[in-house]
This record gives C-alpha cells, structure tokens and sequence, in this order.
C-alpha cells in the first residue's frame, strides 16, 4: 500500500520545516524527525513523553548514506549491511561528529538502519537525508503497526502519517553493536542470532558495559492492562484463578477457546511465530481496548524462533515505569 505522491512530497517538506512526520516501516510506524535539527528532534521526546537520554535510531536510504554518521565503520558492520540491508536490522557504531547530541542520548555511539518498506524508502529519497525515528507511540506502549494506532496514539502531536498499510514485520528490528572488535546482540528480533553469526561469527550476549539502545527497558511495549505470562499447562487453571477476582478477562493463546463465558475476550494467536509476531501488538491493543481487568498471555515456545516474541512479552507484562538507562523503542 502506497500512498499519493503528492504525500510523500508533503511528508518530505514538513521535515525540512521541522516537523514531525509518522511513517511506516516494515517493523512498526516510527515518529520521524530530521536528525540534523535538533529542535525537530527534541519534538520526538516531547511527543513521545520520553526521556532524553534515550538515543534514536537514525534511517537512512542505504549503507553508503548511513555511514556519514559513523566515525569508523568495522568489518563486520559492512558485512552485516550487505546481507541485511535494506530490512529489519539496526547497526551501533561509534558516531561521527556531524551527529547531533541529542540523537544518541549523549552517548558516543549511533544506530543506524536502512528500512525496506517501500513507504519508508520513498521518503528516505525524497527528504535525501536520515530520519531520527523511534516507534510512533507514547512512551513504554505498544508500538503502532497501522496508521490508525499512531492517530490514536499521538493525534496533533504529529504533523503528518503517511499510510502504508498494516507492517510486514510487526515487532521493532535487531539490534547488533559493532564497537572494539566485537559483535553484540542488544535487542533480538526477526533477523535472528543465528543469522548475524552466519555472516560475522561469534555474537555476545548484552553485557554492563553495552551501550544503551531501543527497547530494553524492564517494561515495554506494554498495554494499559495488566498482563501476565501463564505456561501453556497452567493456562486454564490460571483463567480460572483470573475469573474468581471478578471482573472480565483477556486471553491471547496459540490455542482455540475452551472457555464458555462472556467474562473472557479470547484470542486465537498464529502457530507460526513470522505470523505471530506481525499479529501480536494489534492483538494487544484490541484486548487493552476490550474492557478487561487482566490479560493473560500464554507462554510461547522456546527456541531462538520465539526469542523475540519471548522479548516483548516479557516486557509488556513486567510492572512499573520503564527503567531509565537501558533505552526506548524505535523501529
């Protein structure tokens, strides 16, 4: 789904005017802003209500454009953008000095990314400089996967969404760090681990010392709902536990409805999990509108197929504000 010319050439000038622009990409909708102007990009964070030491990730049409702000670009990140560029994988690299402060949270790195919805591409082409885009919804939500959860979301905030349809991919990219020889998995998703090592090799796990990057805060991606994570096993038992406090709940599972009330929102979850993870955030956003007390996610597999979907998950059901120091969401 494409929108009018006419709508990209808008979107365009209203990012060299400063404004902020709404747009799809295959992961989820981002909240796009000129990265270069840091007035623009302080409008993000207000928008957003997000903190600002929370660094952006910047998109770029393609590589030889995104390492204008990359100080050094190692091996391995040029491997890694050859076989995964354009598409669903963030690069950290060490920034370069045009970089504004405000994009990376003060931090000397930058994340880089070069989408492939087409929506996104012709935007990229058409402003002809990187966009600083986090997920286009208020801060800790869910990430929007349709043009109407960013209305919804942010109304006014923005100046314009362009509408590209419902997202490919539906949960936000891999996030690779590039920095002092080595390569550093800090955020899974559709690119797994397996497919990062098969290009440069060996793949850390996040450590103390890994810069601070999109959605790894202890709760994210959450709805206003409370949410909890019930083994496949338990998951009768737990509704039932769930109905006997009152109220009406929410169930999101990989199975059909057993349940013969209408105290209980059922939804059938795909069996696969591409087709779970493009369903699972609108999912997530019916049930919160639904009028329930609790929802109650059931456990999906393990297995690295899983990792990401087993990410959100357990971000959206942890309780309290987001953890400052860890990071936001970004596409």
């Amino acid at each position: 789904m494409l929108p009018e010319p006419g709508k990209i050439e808008e979107a365009a000038a209203l990012l060299n005017a400063g404004e902020l622009v709404a747009f799809p990409t295959e992961t989820v909708y981002g909240l796009g802003a000129d990265a270069s102007n840091t007035a623009a990009v302080a409008r993000i964070f207000a928008a957003k209500g997000r903190p600002t030491s929370h660094p952006l990730i910047v998109h770029f049409s393609n590589f030889g454009a995104a390492r204008t702000f990359a100080s050094e670009v190692p091996q391995a990140a040029a491997r890694l953008a050859e076989a995964f560029w354009p598409g669903p994988l963030t690069l950290v690299l060490p920034k370069s000095g045009i970089v504004p402060a405000a994009v990376t949270g003060g931090q000397d790195t930058v994340a880089l990314r070069a989408p492939a919805h087409p929506v996104a591409r012709a935007l990229l082409a058409a402003f002809g400089r990187g966009i600083a885009a986090p997920s286009a919804n208020r801060y800790g939500r869910i990430s929007p996967t349709r043009a109407t959860d960013v209305r919804e979301e942010l109304g006014n905030r923005v100046a314009l969404v362009l509408d590209g349809g419902a997202c490919e991919v539906g949960l936000e990219s891999t996030i690779v760090a590039c920095l002092d020889g080595r390569v550093t998995l800090l955020r899974p998703g559709s690119i797994s681990r397996s497919q990062v090592a098969d290009v440069v090799g060996r793949v850390d796990d996040a450590g103390a010392d890994a810069p601070r990057a999109p959605g790894r805060q202890r709760s994210h991606y959450a709805p206003g709902t409370p949410l909890d994570i019930v083994d496949a096993g338990s998951l009768r038992s737990g509704l039932e536990a769930a109905l006997a406090q009152g109220g009406r709940v929410a169930v999101l599972a990989r199975t059909a409805s057993p349940a013969k009330s209408d105290r209980v929102v059922w939804r059938e979850m795909p069996r696969a999990p591409a087709a779970y993870g493009r369903a699972l955030y609108a999912e997530l956003r019916a049930l919160d509108a639904a009028g329930v007390e609790r929802i109650l996610a059931e456990a999906v597999p393990a297995g690295e197929a899983w990792a990401a979907i087993a990410d959100r998950l357990m971000r959206a059901a942890a309780r309290g504000e987001p953890a400052d120091g860890v990071v936001d969401d970004s596409p």
